[in-house]
């Protein structure tokens, strides 16, 4: 398995490692803080910290979960962070981006700017917890079982949260918005 070689000391079974989740987690912190560079920043430090635990990694079939939490961990701190230094936001942070994060995905289609934005917004509008779980299963692809491991939540709960997310969508979007998206597919 590509985890016991990497952990083993495999330099490339981690090149392929990463070249497998980088761009999944990129995408998933692009997808939070609407920034190429930090997300890229933040992937990076991710990787390094699963590079100083991955020995102490017990393989449940939860690597996806794991890797995903140091990401969210990371982003976190590094938000709380920059809180704490009241350091000015540029306003092209908060406009839609070029690239969504999914371009590899076979089922990425772009967007009109002005649809993006309609749906930027309307995700904005949502609680945070919401906009976790639609990021978590709609950018990162992760399963309702995995955001439930993820967030230490029932998969119930996060069955709710989606459903809740979604139908507020399609109340701010319209219903024929985004079929494929809000349709809960990743």
């Amino acid at each position: 398995m590509l985890l016991d070689r990497a952990v083993a000391g495999d330099d490339q079974a981690w090149c392929d490692l990463v070249h497998a989740w980088a761009p999944r987690v990129h995408a998933l912190l692009v997808s939070n803080c609407h920034d190429h560079d930090l997300a890229e920043e933040i992937t990076q430090s991710t990787f390094c910290t699963v590079a100083a635990k991955l020995a102490d990694y017990v393989d449940q079939g939860r690597f996806e979960s794991w890797l995903f939490r140091i990401a969210m961990n990371r982003l976190r701190d590094e938000m709380r962070r920059r809180k704490r230094q009241a350091m000015p936001v540029e306003s092209e942070v908060f406009t839609p981006l070029d690239r969504s994060g999914r371009e590899d995905r076979a089922r990425h289609e772009k967007i009109e700017e002005d649809v993006a934005r309609d749906l930027w917004a309307a995700v904005a509008d949502l609680s945070e917890a919401d906009q976790q779980v639609l990021h978590l299963r709609h950018v990162a692809g992760l399963s309702f079982k995995q955001i439930a491991d993820l967030l230490d939540h029932p998969t119930g709960t996060v069955l709710a949260r989606h459903f809740r997310a979604i139908k507020r969508l399609r109340e701010t979007l319209g219903d024929d918005f985004g079929a494929d998206f809000l349709e809960g597919g990743a």
